[in-house]
């Protein structure tokens, strides 16, 4: 029998609508995690930084409302969460030179060919997620699926704000000091091979008008 779904938050709620991230403002060095999931990375990120504020976004609503009752009952109050694609908020909530550093673990692969375009990373979308970036500000990666990390590699070579932190490679597939997932422990166990990336951006963000 399923078990049913609790919606009371016991405590503050940190979700935000796009409408309410745009009218509060974002904060500037503000660390984002695309696709939190189980919520653990970004937990133990907001614990380790109590005083950094971080966004975690998340297309799940279940997730979504786990993580909000999760975070009202450990009273971490670093956190705001938005429930809904990245697209929209990268686009016209996150202001240029907005964001420190950006997380994104394991994005879905979509691996048929006729599902590519729903992918995250597009060049439409890499280059809001450079124009969010502060000046040095970093863009970090992971993935499990080799043609999908062949495809981000692709897509950030491309974008010529971001430069690739780990060049001559391309990737890594291990870093040294790197919090894993939950996930990312079972799939080691299981000798799956991973791969990591991380590129910083360059000069002062400009609009690139998309």
């Amino acid at each position: 029998m399923s078990r049913t779904l609790k919606t009371d938050i016991p405590g503050v709620d940190h979700r935000l609508s796009l409408e309410a991230l745009r009218e509060a403002g974002v904060p500037r060095g503000l660390v984002v995690e695309i696709g939190f999931g189980r919520g653990e990375f970004l937990i133990e990120l907001a614990q380790a930084e109590p005083s950094q504020r971080f966004l975690g976004v998340e297309i799940s609503h279940k997730r979504t409302l786990k993580m909000a009752r999760r975070l009202a009952r450990l009273e971490i109050g670093n956190v705001m969460l938005h429930e809904g694609p990245a697209e929209p908020l990268l686009r016209d909530a996150l202001p240029p030179a907005s964001v420190a550093c950006f997380w994104i673990n394991y994005p879905d692969p979509w691996p048929k060919k006729r599902h590519h375009r729903r992918r995250l990373f597009q060049t439409e979308t890499v280059a809001w997620l450079a124009r969010a970036l502060e000046p040095g500000g970093l863009l970090r990666v992971a993935t499990d699926d080799r043609d999908y990390a062949e495809w981000i590699d692709e897509h950030l070579a491309a974008e010529p704000t971001l430069a690739n932190r780990y060049a001559p490679e391309r990737w890594r597939d291990a870093v040294e000091g790197r919090m894993p997932t939950a996930y990312e422990l079972e799939w080691r166990a299981l000798g799956r091979s991973l791969h990591y990336f991380e590129y910083a951006r360059g000069e002062s963000p400009a609009d690139p008008g998309v």
